[in-house]
């Protein structure tokens, strides 16, 4: 039965605590309901909503293998959701800097620029989640703790990659004591047996996918089981769970720019699934459709997007076909424009590995791609070669980016909830205005 322990706290180190924060005292943590074997009751309009959303993702997927390069489509879209939930964490950057950053670290080119390692770092962390976890495959502890190890390497928080934590934590409040807290995830004693138990109930089949999707993270966010970092293995989490279930096969629709875009209503529906009793009080079944609604929508939406998105990049590259026309079927053009809308940043060796043809034929196409408007030189630190950048590809990425963090899909009719990168600058728009005229 789900409840909050009183627990006493006592100051572990006082130096630099101010003298009014180092006092003892009690605190309330909450101890969640067990996930397995536990009765979950899916009411009338939640369970449309997950129904539909299910439909909806699956459709998505299914859909993404009419791109000739859906690895291309796949990887924007995990891009897309790794840069949203680092956003939600208050980690801001624009796609231009990280995926030139993304090339640099890649390529062994020193860049001082801790902000895109961390987000890069989500990137990392999410290719392995969904990697380590296929359809039917077991979700396990293991897995959930290399995916944070991953993501919290080489950062300001690297002490904690990869650990369980020792202690309380807590959201909301002050630095120093969780009396006052907004909330406090249960004792650090009772992480692990919770964290099994999570796992447990995300390799069962009790549940519609998304629905468990939904109810893992949320408990994931309940227990807090690690130092930092959180949210962000929190919402792999659902993505685990959508590939094992064999949901998603293909893609990773943008969940976390739904979620950040309505985040009271995101925070609200986590709290709403934590109450107090039994599991099939009345509190507990509400509480628990209502975030199973609230997430059910954000997928529909994000697998909107997500479409439209895909629409235009497969419009992006019918004009590039066009302005570089004649086109021969798998001649090293034709490669790259399939290629190029997952390697928006790249260099003459990328490209030459990416669509394994020989570098004359490819440096070939490149000065093809330059002279059409579609390629242009840039410089990202002390590079070794040229470096090339697909700024419509860029630009279409920001416009995703932009429309998922309003209300109605398009910041011109209503603004953005959340800090947003700016629209394509200046050069980008005259660039294309000077290729299609």
């Amino acid at each position: 039965m789900a409840a909050y322990e009183e627990r006493p706290w006592a100051p572990i180190d006082t130096q630099g605590v101010p003298r009014s924060q180092r006092r003892y005292g009690r605190y309330r943590a909450y101890v969640p309901d067990r996930l397995v074997g536990r009765p979950f009751v899916l009411l009338g309009s939640a369970a449309a909503d997950v129904a539909d959303a299910e439909q909806a993702i699956r459709r998505l997927d299914q859909l993404s293998t009419s791109l000739t390069n859906t690895e291309a489509l796949a990887r924007l879209l995990l891009r897309a959701e790794s840069v949203a939930s680092s956003r939600i964490e208050g980690l801001t950057i624009d796609v231009r800097r990280l995926l030139r950053a993304d090339w640099a670290a890649r390529n062994g080119v020193d860049q001082a620029d801790v902000t895109a390692r961390e987000v890069l770092n989500n990137v990392d962390a999410m290719n392995y989640a969904i990697a380590s976890v296929g359809e039917g495959n077991a979700i396990t502890v293991p897995i959930l703790i290399e995916t944070h190890r991953l993501l919290l390497e080489n950062t300001p928080q690297r002490r904690h990659a990869g650990i369980i934590r020792d202690r309380q934590n807590w959201i909301g409040g002050n630095a120093y004591s969780p009396m006052g807290a907004d909330f406090v995830p249960p004792s650090a004693d009772r992480v692990r047996p919770l964290l099994e138990d999570l796992c447990a109930f995300c390799t069962s089949d009790t549940l519609p996918a998304v629905a468990q999707a939904a109810m893992a993270h949320a408990q994931f966010e309940t227990i807090h089981p690690f130092a930092d970092g959180n949210g962000r293995i929190g919402r792999a989490l659902i993505h685990l769970v959508l590939r094992r279930r064999g949901v998603t096969r293909n893609v990773t629709p943008p969940l976390s720019l739904v979620l950040a875009t309505h985040a009271d209503d995101y925070v609200a529906g986590l709290s709403a699934t934590r109450y107090e009793g039994p599991p099939d009080a009345d509190a507990a079944i509400l509480g628990t459709n209502r975030w199973m609604e609230t997430f059910a929508v954000a997928a529909i939406r994000a697998v909107a997007d997500a479409t439209a998105f895909e629409d235009r990049i497969r419009t992006l590259q019918a004009a590039w076909r066009e302005r570089l026309a004649p086109v021969r079927a798998n001649s090293a053009t034709a490669l790259l424009i399939e290629a190029l809308p997952g390697a928006p940043v790249t260099s003459l060796a990328a490209l030459t590995t990416l669509i394994d043809r020989a570098l004359p034929r490819v440096s070939h196409a490149v000065e093809r791609f330059v002279a059409a408007g579609i390629l242009r030189p840039v410089n990202v630190g002390r590079q070794r070669g040229q470096v090339y950048e697909a700024h419509e590809v860029i630009h279409e990425f920001t416009a995703l980016e932009r429309g998922l963090a309003s209300v109605s899909g398009d910041t011109k009719i209503s603004p953005p909830t959340r800090p947003v990168p700016k629209r394509a600058d200046a050069t980008d728009r005259r660039s294309r205005t000077r290729a299609r005229g």
